[in-house]
This record gives C-alpha cells, structure tokens and sequence, in this order.
C-alpha cells in the first residue's frame, strides 16, 4: 500500500514539474510577443506610463495606417519574394544531393557530404567580407539574387543531412523491387521518393523559410536600393524615421512577424514528423 502512494505521489510530482517547466517556457516565449502586439494598440503616453497592461484606450489607427500604407507591402512583397525563391531553391538542390548521397555509390561520396557539411560548423557572418567580393565581381550586388545564392548556400549543408537521414530511412526493399520494374533513379526520385517525404520537405521548407524571412546580415551587404529592402531592413528604416513613436515601431514589428508565426503554426505536425524521422538511422 505504502509503496502504490508513493508511485503516485512520484508520478503527480513529475507531472506538475513537467507542467511548470513548460508554462515558464511559454511565458518566456509568449510574453514579449503578446507585450509586443498590444504595445501596438497604445498611445506613447500608455505605452510609457503601463508597457504591459492591456491598453487604457485601444488605438486601432496604429495598425491600420500600416497596413494600408505601400511601404509595408512592398517590403512584404521583397521579402516574400527573396524567401519562396530560396526555399525552392534549397528544396531542389538538396533533395537531389542527398537522394544521390542515399542511394547512389560513388567514389568519394563520404568526402563530398563532408566537404556540404563543413558549412555548419561556420557561422555565415565569417564569410560576410569574401561572399561580398565574390558577389560584387558576379554583378548582383543590389539585387535579389545577391540576397537568394547565399542563403541557399548556406543552407545546404543542415537540408542535405535531414533529406538524406530521410531518404536512408526509406524501405530498401522499395528501392530493389522499383529498379527490378524498371524504374531508373529519375523516376524513383519523383515518383517514389518525394511523395514518401512530405514531411522533410515541409522541415526543411519552413526552417529555410523562417532563415531568409528573418535574415537581417545578407540584406544589410548586399541591397543599397530602400524599394528593395525586405522587412528587417524595413524596420531599420522605419525606426530611424518613427523613432519617438515607439507604438508604431511595435504595431510594424507586429505585423512583420505574424505571417512566419501563423506559417509555423500551420506546418508544426509536419516538422516534428519530418525531425523525428530521420533521428533514427544514418
């Protein structure tokens, strides 16, 4: 009798323990997010005097002025722009790479993953200075292809590892009775493969997706033209003109954040799947 309570007490102790830790990590996370937002509604005044109590008066012109002025679509629209091409891109790239590092032998296989996966033990900053120079011989500084190589670059090395733990984990078999069909590595790829792999491919989509939306060091080398910012360096410039005006510098805030907040939520079973699969082998 005695040892049936303590396991339970054990057991409701570890629970609350579980439940605590993972409110406070919420609160970590949600309250600058919430704080954020409603700093938006509030007059600089409110915003002084209560940064973060619910408003004393909502001022809903805040966000409304944003949304219907052309600077925040535009900067919308750029970055959008430079973050669809780069998940295409990547998506792409790596698929194939890793499909060939899965099942294809060749020699010095082993040397060139190696060779993609000595990119994550730099940070991109280190390469800022000759990445510039590279770009700035290739003629695309200031354009939208000087911002999308080098993220799909740098993004090679962490998306071939996640699609090729993938693609390992395939059935072999599979594998064995497509090539006795007939089917060559091409049509394996397409037609087998890929449909197989939804979750890695959404992995690794909205984890390169979340990388360029919110690159910040690219942008700021590599684009000299304001009509060609995204919204990191939008910010930037929206700050420097609305200083004062920290409530409107929170509601753009706001409203830059939310598509990648509201595109994470939609995908988040998707990426647990598409991690967790490719843990297992190889």
């Amino acid at each position: 009798m005695t040892d049936t309570s303590s396991t339970v007490r054990v057991s409701a102790g570890t629970r609350l323990y579980v439940y605590a830790s993972l409110s406070l990590v919420a609160a970590i996370v949600l309250v600058p997010l919430v704080t954020t937002a409603l700093g938006g509604f509030k007059t600089l005044g409110d915003l002084r005097l209560n940064p973060f109590g619910l408003p004393s008066e909502w001022v809903w012109s805040n966000y409304i002025d944003i949304l219907f002025g052309e600077r925040y679509w535009r900067q919308m629209t750029n970055s959008l722009l430079i973050a669809g091409v780069t998940v295409f891109l990547t998506l792409v790239v790596s698929s194939m790479a890793a499909f060939c590092f899965a099942h294809i032998r060749f020699f010095g296989a082993n040397q060139l993953l190696n060779y993609f996966l000595i990119g994550l033990m730099f940070p991109a900053a280190t390469a800022i200075l000759p990445l510039f120079i590279r770009i700035r011989d290739l003629g695309l500084l200031d354009s939208y292809w000087g911002v999308i190589l080098p993220q799909v670059a740098f993004g090679l090395g962490m998306s071939i590892l996640l699609f090729r733990n993938y693609f390992r984990n395939l059935p072999e078999e599979m594998f064995q009775a497509a090539f006795v069909d007939g089917c060559g590595y091409i049509r394996f790829f397409w037609y087998i493969s890929l449909p197989l792999s939804r979750p890695i491919v959404a992995t690794v989509g909205i984890v390169t997706f979340v990388s360029s939306w919110n690159s910040y060091i690219l942008p700021l080398i590599m684009l000299n033209t304001e009509s060609k910012y995204p919204w990191p360096l939008g910010i930037m410039v929206y700050r420097g003109e609305f200083g004062t005006d920290w409530q409107l510098v929170l509601a753009f805030i706001t409203l830059t954040i939310l598509p990648t907040i509201i595109v994470f939520f939609l995908a988040q079973k998707h990426i647990i799947a598409g991690l967790t699969a490719g843990a297992v082998k190889s």
